[in-house]
């Protein structure tokens, strides 16, 4: 069969078989074509057909019926136009496209397809002229890919760089332009124009290290800062740069490296940010601050330091150093617990005082704080919480004034005041008795007092007793508080002690008309003591009872133990002590409110039953509910060793009986 010359579309005269159609089917079935056409059939990823030379269909795949929606018995014989929308066919595509894949021998084209149903989708189309042996135009494979999933990513993806271009371009608060990997600038945004003062014009193209000052251009820093972004992926920095007018602006700069699929360097990304306003906000801050460090450094009799909102210390003063004794390196970061006593840590007074704070803004406490070498002192503590714009706590600011030498003399003076009180009050014991020796020994010397000379007598010798009694007591407890008295101890029935110290005590009940009750609690107790001392302590704690109790009051001692302690209470009705006279009960000296009925005194009594007590290794305390409210005192003494013997209770009754 003889080719025939014809004019291809657009006029182009091409060799074509005399029968095109027998001619394309037979180099299918040639030799291995059967092979490949059930392979090309089975193809659903592709529409892969043939056409004539003037371009109708010759064969259909698979694929093409997936694709394009066409069964074989629909679309073969039709021209292959049917596939391409309106605006292509207007300006002659599908010719246009055969034309051309004689021309160049082969086609590759992209663009919108149209399927059966008349929904369009974006293809990748490969057209392929098929030649005879003889070189004749047997007419053409078509491949076509549905590329619609692709073309979609790819207008998403380039819709986000259009978005991202607009933000970047819109940004005028970060100077956001991109660097080729020389560091030539190659993209400039409108915060890039106002941060640094260059149009895009004047800036691309040129090396971004014109941002940079002489010294860090000498120093080669704009291409270390690319070496180090390409060799870690990003580099973070702040320092000075030059705008155009050649202001300098404290920048915050952000360089990241761009690499590509294969990991080349294509560039970097720069982020530049103004800071100057910050910058000269932290310097006029850390001025104020050194103002104020130089002011609270220059006070040095007051400890002054910043806790942060837990308690720890951020600042030292050198008068907090001068105070406690720790340099800022010992103290820095640690809990202000640390200046506690470990009985006030243990009862957490540190965060109670902090949350104090918090509560009521400032507080102001005296107590006392530990220096470096454990030694405690008497202190002042103000402590200010402070809060930020949203009323968050950021910490405390605390001064310690050391109040040690406050307190050392107050205490002298408290001292001076009452060893004057005392002076008083010898005087006044001692003056009594003298003026009644003066008298007596003035009515002896009268002829007529004979016959009263032995009443006299007697009178001065009570007055001498008295007296002796008083010189007696003050040497007493000047020897039991100086720890000179030397203790005989034994064995001895608690119960006994007590009974020996009623009967010295039964003609002052009885005269008072006080009513006086003895209770053991069951067991017999024994202690080892000194039976005079001890005898002493319990008439001393009865005497007082007697002595500040109104007459015909009501006194009951009371005898218990715990098991390895035991404990021997004086109860009275009597006039009772206010809380400031309970905490000075047992210094020497000190005497209660009395009334018209109580008896004098030196004031030495309970200091000698404390200082007794504590050499037998008990301990003594007193209770009371306030005046007019009565008193109790307690004495606790260790129990002996020995086993105790069963004993029932009973209680003895001195006095006016017991109702």
């Amino acid at each position: 069969m003889e080719p025939t010359k014809t004019n291809f579309p657009l006029g182009l005269p091409v060799e074509v078989a005399s029968d095109p159609s027998f001619s394309l089917l037979q180099v299918v079935e040639a030799e291995d074509g059967r092979i490949f056409r059930r392979l090309v059939e089975t193809v659903l990823d592709y529409a892969i057909f043939l056409l004539t030379p003037d371009g109708r269909v010759a064969s259909w795949n698979a694929g093409a019926e997936r694709i394009k929606g066409y069964q074989a018995h629909e679309i073969v014989g039709r021209h292959f136009s049917v596939f391409y929308p309106p605006e292509a066919l207007a300006r002659n595509w599908p010719a246009e496209e055969l034309h051309r894949a004689v021309l160049d021998g082969r086609l590759e084209d992209e663009g919108w397809r149209v399927r059966k149903d008349g929904s369009q989708f974006w293809a990748n189309v490969v057209i392929t002229p098929v030649l005879g042996p003889n070189g004749a135009l047997l007419g053409f494979s078509k491949v076509t890919r549905d590329l619609t999933e692709r073309r979609r990513a790819e207008e998403r993806v380039r819709d986000s760089e259009r978005a991202l271009r607009l933000l970047v371009n819109s940004a005028q608060d970060y100077a956001i332009f991109m660097l080729d990997p020389q560091g030539r600038i190659t993209s400039w945004n409108l915060g890039a124009e106002r941060i640094n003062g260059y149009t895009a014009s004047e800036a691309i193209g040129r090396h971004f290290s014109m941002f940079y000052e002489p010294e860090a251009l000498a120093a080669g820093w704009p291409q270390e800062e690319l070496r180090r972004a390409a060799a870690t992926g990003s580099f973070e920095d702040e320092g000075w740069r030059l705008r155009k007018d050649g202001k300098r602006i404290w920048a915050n700069v952000v360089i990241t490296a761009l690499r590509g699929q294969a990991g080349e360097l294509l560039g970097f990304s720069k982020v530049t940010r103004d800071l100057t306003e910050r910058k000269a906000h932290e310097e006029a801050l850390r001025e104020r601050e050194e103002s104020l460090r130089l002011l609270v450094d220059g006070v040095r009799d007051h400890a002054m330091f910043f806790l942060d909102a837990d308690g720890r210390i951020q600042t030292w003063s050198l008068g907090a150093q001068r105070v406690f004794g720790y340099a800022a390196e010992q103290v820095t970061g640690r809990d202000v617990s640390m200046f506690y006593s470990a009985q006030d840590r243990f009862e957490g007074k540190s965060a109670a005082e902090l949350s104090a704070a918090l509560l009521a803004g400032t507080t102001t406490i005296v107590g006392t704080r530990c220096r470096a070498d454990g030694s405690p002192f008497w202190a002042e503590i103000t402590t200010t919480s402070i809060r930020d714009g949203n009323n968050n706590c950021k910490g405390f600011i605390r001064i310690v004034r050391d109040t040690t030498a406050t307190k050392r003399a107050e205490a002298l003076e408290f001292e001076s005041k009452r060893i004057s009180e005392f002076i008083a009050v010898l005087s006044h014991e001692l003056r009594n008795p003298l003026a009644a020796i003066k008298n007596a020994l003035e009515l002896l010397r009268r002829p007529v007092a004979k016959p009263d000379a032995a009443r006299y007598v007697d009178m001065v010798g009570r007055q001498v007793a008295h007296m002796a009694r008083l010189i007696d007591d003050l040497l007493d407890v000047n020897r039991v508080m100086r720890g000179k008295v030397r203790l005989e101890l034994e064995v001895h029935e608690l119960d006994e002690l007590v009974s020996t110290a009623v009967e010295s005590v039964k003609a002052a009940v009885a005269a008072h008309n006080h009513t006086l009750h003895v209770r053991s609690a069951g067991h017999r107790r024994r202690v080892r003591a000194d039976a005079t001392r001890m005898t002493q302590v319990i008439v001393n704690l009865l005497t007082n009872a007697v002595k500040y109790t109104p007459d015909g009051g009501h006194i009951e001692v009371i005898v218990t133990g715990d098991g390895e302690v035991a404990h021997l209470e004086v109860k009275d009705n009597g006039l009772g002590m206010t809380d400031v006279l309970l905490q000075r009960a047992f210094e020497p000296f000190v005497q209660g409110a009395s009334d018209a009925n109580a008896e004098g005194g030196l004031g030495i009594g309970l200091a000698l039953v404390k200082s007794i007590v504590e050499q037998h290794g008990g301990h003594v305390a007193a209770v009371s509910a306030g005046l007019g409210q009565g008193t109790a005192f307690t004495v606790s003494l260790p129990l002996s060793k020995e086993p105790e013997v069963d004993k029932g209770s009973h209680p003895v009754v001195h006095g006016k009986p017991a109702p």
